[in-house]
C-alpha cells in the first residue's frame, strides 16, 4: 500500500494500515509538522489537507486515503522556495506565539481560501472555529488571512 503524500509516493509499512495517518506521517514519513493534540479531532493541529480540503489527520487512517491527495504543512512550498502566501500573511501579522497550533491553522486557511477566495470576517472565524489556540492569537489569524486573499487564491504553489 502506498499513499501521495506532498506529491510523493509513500508506502505504507505492513501492520500500518490502520494507525491513524497523524502517526504514519510523523513516525514513517518524517514529517513532523502535523502535530498531535488532542487525538479527537478536535483541536485542529494535526489538520492537512485531503485532496485540496482541511481534514484531521488524527481521524484517518492510511487505508482510508488510498488513491487521494495528501499535502502537510511541509509540501505547501518546496524546499528552498518562498513560503506559500498564507505562511508570508502568518510571517507579517506575527501570528504565532507558542506556535504549537500553527500548522493546522495554515493548513485550514489554505483550505478555506481555495473553497473562498475573498471570504468575511464571519466566515473566517467559522472556518477557524475548530482550530484551538490557547494564545489567543484569533485576531491576528483573521487579519492574515485577509492579507493573503489579496494575494492569491490559496491554493498550493
Amino acid at each position: 500500500m502506498q499513499l501521495t503524500i506532498n506529491g510523493q509516493t509513500h508506502p505504507v509499512p505492513d501492520g500500518w494500515e490502520q494507525e491513524p495517518l497523524l502517526w504514519l506521517l510523523r513516525e514513517t514519513a518524517g514529517l513532523v509538522g502535523t502535530r498531535f493534540g488532542c487525538g479527537a479531532g478536535l483541536c485542529g493541529a494535526c489538520t492537512v489537507l485531503v485532496d485540496g480540503e482541511a481534514a484531521r489527520a488524527c481521524l484517518l487512517t492510511a487505508q482510508a486515503l488510498q488513491g487521494r491527495t495528501i499535502t502537510t504543512i511541509e509540501g505547501l512550498s518546496p524546499p528552498g522556495a518562498e513560503l506559500h502566501p498564507v505562511q508570508q500573511a502568518w510571517v507579517a501579522h506575527n501570528v504565532p506565539q507558542c506556535g504549537y497550533c500553527q500548522s493546522g491553522q495554515i493548513m485550514g486557511a489554505v483550505a478555506l481560501l481555495r473553497a473562498t477566495p475573498q471570504p468575511s470576517d464571519a466566515q473566517i472565524d467559522a472556518a477557524m472555529a475548530g482550530h484551538l489556540c490557547r494564545c489567543g492569537t484569533q485576531r491576528r489569524v483573521r487579519a492574515a488571512i485577509h492579507h493573503a486573499a489579496g494575494q492569491s487564491t490559496g491554493t498550493p504553489s
